[in-house]
């Protein structure tokens, strides 16, 4: 918990004077929206493209499976094997499905309430190399990255779950990929995880392993605290076969679902932004029809993730002024259906954590922060266009997506805040607020101190050494991986799991002193 934890409301101080709560100026679930990039008519403009597309073209390539549920709830196949969505079903599966669910942390106090434009913010992504701590060379990362930025992110308060942020390749099956990669998410943080399964058969493998993290068979159902990440289309309008597997066997283990649609501006959507948001949107509630067909009380985040390419090389640009705006207009969107959603922001194109990556994630990250996401994916941690990730980025943008949630936080106008009285009594008085009862009081609620970008004056920065925020950074980093070995799973539970399952990491590698650090 941050310094400025909340104190309960009643706690009495010495000689029993009751103590007013001292809220902090940011929390998970602050509420966005301001910022809205498209018009009400032009919100209802890409609404209607959506459903002509469902309805006129729909998706090839759904499993027989799907198939079978969709055509009996109403869609249809037609002559070329497309599945079509009938508007009224896709209005009705609009109109009917979750609008708020809790994101279960594996600790409740990490308990997130989702929807309702209330924005979160963590990281995300498939990182096949990560940046090595002591050689400054990209490697190949492993399921110890994995469960090391677990760690780090159990310690960054505004970072608000895990989602898996790297491959780890250091596996010998999708198999072993999948449970380990669970595992190590869950060992790291206690915070709610997210992990992509490759298919229905991953799903079904990891259930008794989370009924076991979450204290018994059919437990993990009554809180689940990890959701499944379903790529459950290949854009354009195609449906991935092994994700829609997995898709069907989340929704059937009750896990909460990412519904993804990714598709990439002038590569596989549409170069006009418009069209990518609208494409993206119509991929993405193709699924979310299918969860509600399954079962219609399931937790589905609308994941409309459009990414956008350099058009002289094809190559993805997340950290470009197209991809905020892209992440803003889907959020917006999500908004207009009311739906508990997601967009991609935070994924710089810079491979250090430098000026140009500080830039590119404060833009994109606040454009999708005001627009009202609900859960801001790949906002941590992510360098070079999601390819590669960072120990010291996750400790930098930590910085950073407080500063950016204190904007979403917004002005206070009140009686209060507009301090009438306080400007009369240091104009009449003093002539500064610096020592007034207010200045103190709202240096706790209104304000928000960086735990690593330096405030200090020129000759004092030069006279502590006149070091960079990342070699701060990097200070932290060390310091938290070195001391903190989170003990949650107990050492029984997890000898049980590596009695069940092939876990790559060493158990001594998970205890403090182990000289990985």
């Amino acid at each position: 918990m941050s310094d400025l934890s909340l104190r309960r409301p009643g706690r009495r101080g010495r000689g029993g004077v009751e103590i007013t709560p001292v809220l902090p100026p940011i929390a998970p679930g602050m509420t966005g929206g301001r910022y809205q990039p498209l018009t009400g008519p032009e919100m209802k403009r890409v609404h209607q493209l959506v459903l002509r597309l469902l309805e006129d073209l729909g998706l090839s390539q759904v499993t027989p499976s799907l198939e079978r549920r969709a055509v009996e709830a109403g869609c249809r196949v037609d002559e070329t094997g497309r599945l079509r969505f009938p508007r009224a079903l896709v209005e009705d599966v609009i109109a009917r499905t979750r609008r708020r669910f809790t994101l279960h942390g594996i600790d409740p106090i990490h308990d997130l309430e989702i929807g309702g434009q209330r924005v979160h913010t963590g990281t995300g992504g498939a990182a096949p190399t990560i940046l090595d701590f002591e050689t400054g060379i990209y490697r190949e990362s492993t399921v110890a990255d994995l469960y090391d930025i677990a760690r780090l992110v159990d310690r960054l308060d505004n970072i608000h779950w895990y989602h898996r942020s790297v491959v780890a390749r250091d596996t010998d099956t999708i198999l072993d990929l999948d449970i380990n990669t669970t595992y190590a998410c869950f060992s790291g943080t206690t915070k709610s995880i997210a992990v992509s399964y490759t298919d229905g058969n991953s799903v079904r493998a990891v259930q008794p392993m989370l009924d076991l993290v979450a204290g018994g068979e059919g437990k993990f159902r009554e809180r689940p605290f990890c959701t499944a990440v379903c790529c459950h289309v290949v854009p354009p309008m195609r449906f991935a076969t092994e994700s829609c597997d997995a898709l069907e066997a989340a929704v059937l283990a009750g896990m909460p679902i990412l519904l993804v649609a990714a598709g990439q501006a002038g590569a596989t959507a549409p170069a006009a932004l418009a069209g990518a948001v609208a494409q993206a949107c119509a991929e993405v509630l193709a699924g979310l029809v299918l969860c509600n067909i399954i079962d219609p009380n399931c937790r589905g985040i609308f994941a409309a993730w459009p990414f956008v390419s350099d058009l002289r090389t094809g190559a993805m640009s997340g950290g470009s002024g197209e991809q905020a705006l892209l992440s803003a207009a889907c959020a917006q969107m999500a908004g207009f259906y009311d739906l508990p959603n997601s967009v991609p922001a935070g994924m710089t194109d810079s491979k250090l954590p430098d000026a140009q990556s500080g830039g590119e994630k404060g833009y994109t990250i606040s454009l999708a922060a005001h627009a009202g996401a609900t859960m801001i994916h790949e906002c941590a941690g992510m360098q070079g266009s999601l390819m590669g990730t960072a120990f010291e980025s996750y400790v930098l943008d930590n910085d950073l997506l407080g500063a950016i949630l204190r904007t979403v936080k917004g002005v206070e106008v009140s009686e209060d805040t507009l301090s009438f009285d306080v400007i009369r009594d240091v104009a009449m008085g003093p002539g500064h607020f610096l020592g007034h009862p207010q200045t103190f009081a709202r240096m706790k609620t209104d304000y928000v101190y960086p735990q690593i970008a330096d405030r200090r004056s020129i000759s004092e920065w030069q006279e502590a050494g006149a070091r960079d925020a990342r070699a701060v950074a990097r200070d932290r980093v060390r310091r938290i991986l070195t001391e903190h070995c989170p003990g949650h799973i107990a050492e029984s539970v997890d000898a049980r799991l590596r009695d069940c399952y092939k876990i790559v990491l060493p158990r001594a590698r998970m205890r403090t002193g182990n000289g990985a650090w």
